[in-house]
């Protein structure tokens, strides 16, 4: 077959790639990659105002339960996605892709089931040490697992032969390995002694709460914010979040001018062909705009998530994204005929709305009203959680 250039856009990468060097499970890591980090991370943020509420607010045993609860929910969330990626081939085919691919995409797919299960234990673990401000170890433990996540990738990738089938097994083996990391460490550390409890029935007591918060979340990319409104302490929450807002904007400007004076040299990182390094290149502006677009959006929502107001932030990602977004980076892309640049002109634009809207939420919020709110939730109590004996 001679080789060719094709292009394949997705929501959040261009690619180009060679006919010849064609990687079958092309369609099938987008969507992985997708599911497993940010639907899993939009349900795990009800933990976020739950844990960092109920800590803020020193009721530190619910920490545990509510931890649990997320765990299970997000197991019982990965059975149906699994049987999903078990048929993946025959979805793939039904809208219309080739029967070849969609087979290999499928066989990755049933490979990378574990990691999923992984994620939902290892995303509440990382919130559950996130709302006690228990950065350092996750950082040990991330960079422990990331040295050895690299041999591992080139053994099974490179020196067993199994190509990207080695690559879903070397990340199911790194994602256990982080849980099992974590686990350990909140065992055998004093830090969680007590917020460490044993497994009992209240975790699947707590189910409902948590889907009451984590659903809104899942349509949504904490700070602080969480752990202050617990503790009843409003003027505190507002500097976090003028903190917060602070730290990201200079991040990402940072991160920004550097990816733009360096435009025409990343490119290489990901291919030799230059077609691919001048794409990349044009493309630059925009990419450094929608990091600075989705920082300040990410930021933002985890705010939401702290004050607990995840319906609002929910109403407002849908309408920026999905009646505004999206539309336009279809008629860009596909009717106007700007391709790449049109969808993520698209993305953009949702983005930068999403932000406006809720920048303009939160500024208009009465900070001593969501401390009230916060510690009505916490130690009101809703249901039989709330009257756990220890």
């Amino acid at each position: 077959m001679s080789k060719q250039i094709k292009f394949i856009p997705v929501v959040k990468s261009i690619v180009y790639i060679t006919i010849e060097k064609l990687p079958y499970s092309i369609v099938s890591v987008s969507d992985q990659n997708h599911f497993l980090h940010e639907k899993q991370s939009g349900l795990v943020g009800g933990l976020e105002t739950l844990c960092g509420q109920a800590y803020g607010a020193g009721q530190y045993k619910k920490l545990g339960v509510y931890t649990y609860s997320a765990i299970i929910s997000l197991n019982l969330v990965c059975i149906p996605v699994s049987v999903l990626w078990i048929f993946m081939d025959k979805l793939l085919i039904l809208i219309g892709q080739d029967p070849s691919i969609s087979l290999e995409a499928r066989n990755y797919s049933v490979l990378l089931i574990p990691s999923l299960f992984g994620c939902a234990v290892l995303k509440p673990l990382i919130r559950y040490l996130q709302s006690q401000s228990l950065i350092f170890p996750m950082l040990i433990s991330s960079f422990l697992v990331l040295c050895f996540h690299a041999p591992l990738c080139w053994a099974f990738i490179f020196k067993l032969k199994f190509a990207i089938l080695g690559a879903a097994v070397s990340f199911n083996i790194s994602s256990w390995l982080y849980v099992i990391l974590l686990v350990f460490y909140i065992k055998c550390s004093s830090s969680c002694k007590n917020t460490c409890v044993p497994f009992s029935k209240n975790a699947f007591i707590g189910i409902g709460e948590f889907f009451r918060f984590a659903v809104p979340s899942a349509v949504m990319v904490c700070t602080r914010v969480s752990n202050e409104l617990g503790a009843g302490n409003p003027q505190a929450a507002r500097v976090a979040v003028c903190a917060v807002m602070f730290l990201a904007v200079l991040e990402t400007l940072i991160v920004s001018v550097t990816i733009y004076c360096f435009r025409y040299i990343w490119g290489h990182a990901y291919s030799n062909e230059m077609a691919v390094v001048d794409y990349i290149s044009e493309m630059t502006p925009l990419i450094c705009l929608s990091t600075v677009t989705d920082s300040l959006q990410a930021v933002i929502s985890g705010i939401a998530r702290g004050c607990g107001w995840q319906h609002i932030g929910a109403y407002i990602n849908l309408g920026a994204f999905y009646l505004l977004g999206i539309p336009v980076a279809v008629v860009l892309g596909f009717v106007l005929r700007l391709n790449a640049k049109g969808f993520w002109i698209g993305i953009v634009i949702g983005s930068t709305v999403q932000s406006i809207v809720l920048s303009i939420v939160t500024a208009s919020m009465d900070w001593q009203e969501q401390a009230t709110k916060a510690k009505e939730r916490i130690s009101g109590g809703r249901d039989e959680v709330e009257n756990v004996q220890y």
